[in-house]
């Protein structure tokens, strides 16, 4: 049910490193609670966000100092200006499309995790439903499943559905108008889920700037096509910088950085 090749109208090209994946996964949960098509493998991973630290087993007097969550600060992928909103049509289901999407890094700049919020709504039945989604990084619980906020208010569940090498998928479905309202006047959206000791890890996304990517206009797709033009010798220079540095300390060298993928499936 979670992956789902859409028959939605594509893109040129996709737009984010991390977060297009979330639309190469599919929609997920479509109108009625129905996937879009058949499932379909994504064409290309996206590079791997960095995974959640275990932490090492604390002496017995410092377990209570590290009882609270522990709170990991991210920032928005330098190469991508802003959210972005990027709209098609589901030709199956006569079902406008548009998710508004953004990768976050850590301050070293590696990949953590990404959030798309998918608004879909149907004409001829009147049915509009949101979805949340997110990429997050391997190795943590799956079982507890996932919560997110705004600002502490208004705690909503969500579930993790499958894992890839290059992270795990959770989403909620049946987003409120409340919530959406939340991150757009909001400063940050926290997410909380447990490590694999069981402590609490929250990922404190800004949503500074997610308003006016959901109210105002889809990317164009000659701009969608230069961003990832642009993003993709970003990460090439990267991995170059890196393979020369390994090789200086005489480790192993990375793998050239994979070229990009559409936005949606073909």
């Amino acid at each position: 049910m979670f992956l789902a090749k859409s028959s939605m109208a594509k893109p040129s090209a996709r737009p984010l490193r991390v977060a297009a994946f979330l639309a190469m996964a599919g929609l997920g949960v479509g109108l009625g609670g129905t996937a879009f098509a058949q499932a379909k493998k994504p064409a290309a991973p996206a590079p791997t966000p960095a995974p959640a630290q275990a932490q090492p087993a604390a002496p017995a007097g410092q377990q209570a100092q590290n009882a609270g969550p522990q709170i990991i600060n991210v920032k928005s992928e330098p190469s991508q200006a802003d959210w972005t909103k990027v709209c098609g049509k589901d030709n199956n289901s006569g079902t406008d499309v548009c998710y508004t999407t953004r990768d976050f890094v850590s301050d070293s700049g590696q990949p953590v995790l990404a959030v798309a919020l998918y608004d879909m709504k149907n004409a001829s039945t009147k049915q509009e439903v949101k979805v949340v989604r997110f990429l997050l990084p391997l190795g943590l619980m799956l079982a507890p499943g996932m919560r997110f906020d705004v600002d502490g208010k208004e705690v909503t569940g969500g579930k993790f559905a499958v894992c890839f090498p290059n992270g795990c998928f959770a989403e909620a479905g049946g987003v409120s108008n409340e919530l959406v309202t939340a991150l757009k006047k909001g400063t940050t959206l926290n997410v909380r889920v447990q490590n694999q000791t069981q402590r609490e890890v929250v990922f404190a996304v800004p949503v500074a700037g997610f308003g006016k990517a959901f109210d105002g206009p889809a990317i164009d797709p000659k701009v969608l096509e230069e961003q990832q033009k642009k993003l993709q010798a970003e990460m090439e220079k990267r991995s170059d910088e890196m393979r020369k540095k390994l090789e200086q300390q005489g480790g192993a060298a990375p793998a050239p950085a994979a070229p990009a993928a559409s936005a949606a499936p073909k």
